[in-house]
């Protein structure tokens, strides 16, 4: 069964590979990293006492919209 599996995702990554190019195989398959940390909690500590008007300041902020959604 693994050397099955190991056919499978070489097939796979051979046809990303064809399709996307190289950069673009891997650009995919980055987005599935499982990352590190606890998101929750991150996201808690950064948001604590933060109101929703203060959040979408945060946002338009970040986007440079200077306050204008």
């Amino acid at each position: 069964m693994n050397s099955n599996l190991n056919s499978i995702q070489e097939e796979g990554f051979r046809l990303l590979v064809n399709g996307l190019g190289t950069a673009g195989a891997v650009n995919f398959l980055r987005q599935f990293d499982s990352g590190s940390g606890n998101y929750t909690e991150e996201r808690t500590k950064l948001l604590e006492g933060a109101t929703i008007d203060e959040i979408a300041a945060r946002i338009q902020s970040r986007k440079g919209l200077g306050g204008k959604l």
